[in-house]
């Protein structure tokens, strides 16, 4: 996600104070928030999710239809998003 250098402080305590509800949600085992190396008002989330099931309940949660708008109109850029399994081998 890349937002816009002064709406950072914003979205950082959006982030706090909705993480921990995030990590309460049914399924979520694991949530961070990652910064870019080089470009400071670049993060991304990196969480570990039971399923695609419990990602998707989480999507259409309240508290998802919360965050995600608020997260949005911060941003300098559109999101992208996508998930990943662990490659074998």
């Amino acid at each position: 996600m890349t937002f816009e250098p002064a709406r950072v402080p914003a979205f950082l305590a959006l982030f706090h104070a909705s993480g921990p509800c995030i990590r309460q949600q049914p399924g979520c085992r694991h949530l961070e928030l990652w910064q870019d190396a080089d470009q400071p008002n670049v993060y991304c989330t990196f969480s570990h999710w039971d399923d695609a099931a419990a990602l998707n309940a989480y999507r259409r949660s309240v508290l998802f239809g919360e965050v995600w708008p608020a997260t949005k109109r911060l941003f300098a850029a559109p999101a992208t998003a996508f998930s990943s399994l662990l490659a074998a081998g």
